[in-house]
C-alpha cells in the first residue's frame, strides 16, 4: 500500500497517526486491540473525542463538520484508525444515517439531527432487516400508514444492532402496499426509540454478547415531519447509505492490526516454528496486500475520472475484506486457543460477511455490473 502514497499522503498519514493516538486513550484501544466489548461510555466518549478535533466526520458536506478531505485522505485516515485500535465513529451515526440526512433530508432535520449525530448525543440504530426481509429487504413488509399529520407504523424489525442504547432509529417501511414494484412503496421515516408502542427484545448471539435485538411497533405514532425526501424514495436514499457501509465493513485496517498482533502472539507462544501456521499467515498478507492495491488504484481512477462503477469496487472490498477479517480471528483463535476473548472475536467476524448485503448478494452484483450476466 505504501508505494502507491504520495509524499503528501504520507505525511497527511504520519498527522492524522498524532491526533488518533493524542485523542483516545490507551486502555480504550487495547479493549479494541483484544476484541473485547466497549461499554456504551467507551463509544461515546471516544466519538466525541474524535469529533472535538474534526475526526468524528469528515466526509460529512463541510458545513456539517466535514473536513473537506479527498476520498485518498479519508480511506488513509479509516486505515489509520483501524491499525491504530481507535474505536471507530458509530456507523449508524457517521456512516449512514449522516450522509443520508445531509443529501437529501429536511432543512429542519439537517439543523435538528446533524450537529448531534456527528458527537453521538443521539444515538442511531438502523431498522432495515425484518423476519422474513433480510438479504432480500425490498420484500419487508413492517407498515407505516399515514393519518393527519402522523404515520402509525406497526410490525417488527430484527437484527436491530445496539436497539437496547438507542435514542432514534432511521426505518424502511412500506407506505404503500399496492405500488407496481415493491422497492417503490418503501419511505425511510425516523423514529423516536421512547415513543409509546415501541418494544425492544434482546436477541443473544454465539460470541455472548447482547448486540442484536427484536424490535417490535405497536401502533406507533410519528409525526410525518419525520419521514426523509420523499415518500416512495426510501430504496433510493437505502442504496445510498448501503454503498458507504459497504467500504467501510472491509475493515482493512483492522487486517492489517490483527496481523501485527498475531505474529507478535505467535513468536512468544511458539507457533511460529509451525510452517503450516505460517504459510496461513503468510497467504493472508498476500490477499491483504492485493485488496489493498486494489483499494488504491480504484482510489486513482476514480479520481482521475477513469473508474466506472464505484458499486462494483465497494461490492470487491465488502467481500475480500469480510473474508480477510474472518481469516485473521481464526488464526488469531489457533495462537490463543479456547481463550474467551478470541473466541468472541471470531464469532463476532463470521456474521460480517451477512451484514450491509451478504457476499452472496454482492457476487450477484457483481455478476450483473461487471461481467453483464
Amino acid at each position: 500500500m505504501d508505494a502507491l502514497l504520495t509524499d503528501e499522503d504520507r505525511a497527511f498519514r504520519d498527522h492524522i497517526t498524532t491526533q488518533l493516538t493524542k485523542a483516545i486513550p490507551e486502555h480504550v484501544r487495547d479493549k479494541v486491540r483484544r476484541d473485547l466489548e466497549l461499554e456504551r461510555e467507551d463509544i461515546v466518549q471516544s466519538q466525541q473525542a474524535l469529533n472535538a478535533i474534526g475526526l468524528a466526520v469528515p466526509h460529512w458536506p463541510q458545513q456539517w463538520g466535514g473536513a473537506g478531505w479527498t476520498a485518498m485522505q479519508r480511506v488513509i485516515y479509516l486505515d489509520q484508525m483501524q491499525r491504530l485500535s481507535v474505536p471507530t465513529p458509530l456507523a449508524f451515526n457517521a456512516d449512514m444515517i449522516g450522509p443520508v440526512l445531509a443529501e437529501f433530508g429536511s432543512e429542519a432535520q439537517k439543523q435538528t439531527y446533524l450537529p448531534a449525530t456527528a458527537n453521538l448525543d443521539i444515538w442511531w440504530c438502523q431498522g432495515f432487516s425484518e423476519p422474513n426481509a433480510g438479504s432480500d429487504l425490498a420484500s419487508l413488509k413492517c407498515r407505516a400508514v399515514r393519518e393527519g399529520e402522523h404515520y402509525v407504523i406497526n410490525g417488527q424489525k430484527t437484527w436491530t444492532s445496539y436497539a437496547q442504547h438507542a435514542d432514534m432509529m432511521f426505518a424502511l417501511l412500506r407506505t404503500d402496499p399496492d405500488a407496481p414494484k415493491k422497492q417503490m412503496g418503501i419511505s425511510m421515516i425516523l423514529i423516536d426509540m421512547k415513543s409509546p408502542g415501541i418494544t425492544v427484545r434482546p436477541i443473544k448471539t454465539m460470541d455472548g454478547r447482547d448486540e442484536v435485538n427484536e424490535v417490535f411497533f405497536d401502533d406507533v405514532k410519528v409525526p410525518v415531519a419525520n419521514l426523509v425526501g420523499e415518500e416512495g424514495k426510501g430504496w433510493t436514499y437505502a442504496k445510498f447509505l448501503l454503498e458507504s457501509e459497504r467500504h467501510n465493513i472491509a475493515g482493512l485496517g483492522w487486517v492489517r492490526m490483527r496481523l501485527d498482533r498475531i505474529e507478535a502472539l505467535a513468536r512468544e507462544s511458539g507457533h511460529w516454528a509451525r510452517q503450516d501456521f505460517r504459510s496461513r499467515f503468510a497467504q493472508t498478507e498476500i490477499d491483504l496486500a492485493g485488496i489493498e492495491m486494489l483499494q488504491l488504484l480504484a482510489l486513482r481512477g476514480e479520481q482521475a475520472g477513469s473508474f466506472g462503477n464505484a458499486n462494483t469496487a465497494a461490492s470487491v472490498l465488502k467481500i475480500r475484506g469480510s473474508q480477510l477479517q474472518q481469516a485473521t480471528t481464526r488464526l488469531l483463535l489457533d495462537v490463543l486457543g479456547p481463550d474467551a476473548d478470541a473466541a468472541a472475536g471470531y464469532f463476532t467476524t463470521r456474521k460480517i460477511s451477512i451484514y450491509g448485503g451478504s457476499n452472496e448478494i454482492q457476487h450477484e452484483i457483481l455478476a450483473k455490473a461487471a461481467l453483464r450476466l
